[in-house]
């Protein structure tokens, strides 16, 4: 290890404690979003070569103390932000085809009457996120439209609000069909019809589901909450 001048000084241990939590912190990353070995070893190889630098900067005297540990609290930052765009876009697939085998419920319930009110827009909707969230997974990317987005966004353009407004239209539009689903009556498990169900003979979606299905559910509306909030707050700026 080198000499941070003459000695080893507080303000260097404080930045070989930042960067080691900043190692250990993209360890954990790698392996909750990194199947592949070799890759989750060039990715932690590459890290501890990036924490390695800047110590030696700082040991050297071209980067101050405190602009190194600005530094990798940025890289640390861009971490976060990759990994909560990773589980927010996975969570957006299964969202999404939850929303399509709902939607598709809805219309062969109902024998198509409800199909065009509630089953479609929701297949309509979940094929959407299976894409922006599939691409972006792909592509690396957060910023991805698909085309029915896009057509809440060219509505609100038209009447004269911007596109992030439909977005959020989009995203408040998502959430209210979600719900709704849940909370739509379906006939009990073993309930028995001569011509049409008996209103005690159904019970609401929610119910049949299991535990796992419904956290999933709830987290996948969170995140769309969530991404809500934020588009709003933009917005207000």
């Amino acid at each position: 290890m080198k000499a941070y001048g003459d000695r080893l000084d507080e303000a260097y241990w404080e930045v070989n404690a930042a960067a080691a939590r900043l190692i250990s912190y993209g360890c954990g990353l790698s392996a909750r979003h990194l199947k592949d070995r070799r890759l989750r070893m060039q990715f932690n190889r590459e890290l501890a070569y990036y924490a390695r630098r800047v110590l030696d900067d700082v040991s050297e005297r071209k980067l101050s103390a405190g602009d190194a540990l600005i530094e990798l609290r940025n890289e640390r930052d861009r971490l976060y932000a990759q990994s909560k765009r990773i589980l927010y876009q996975s969570f957006g697939v299964i969202g999404g085809v939850g929303q399509m085998v709902t939607g598709a419920g809805i219309c062969y319930g109902s024998l198509g009457w409800a199909c065009g009110l509630a089953g479609a827009p929701l297949m309509a909707h979940g094929g959407n996120n299976i894409y922006e969230n599939v691409r972006g997974l792909y592509e690396g990317r957060s910023d991805v439209s698909g085309p029915v987005k896009k057509v809440y966004q060219g509505a609100a353009k038209a009447v004269g609000y911007t596109e992030r407004e439909g977005t959020a239209a989009y995203l408040a539009s998502d959430i209210t069909m979600s719900v709704g689903a849940l909370f739509r009556n379906v006939p009990k498990v073993g309930a028995w019809k001569l011509f049409k169900y008996n209103k005690m003979d159904k019970e609401i979606a929610v119910r049949q589901m299991s535990n796992f299905s419904l956290y999933v559910e709830m987290g996948v509306n969170w995140i769309s909450a969530q991404q809500l909030v934020e588009t709003l707050d933009d917005e207000s700026r």
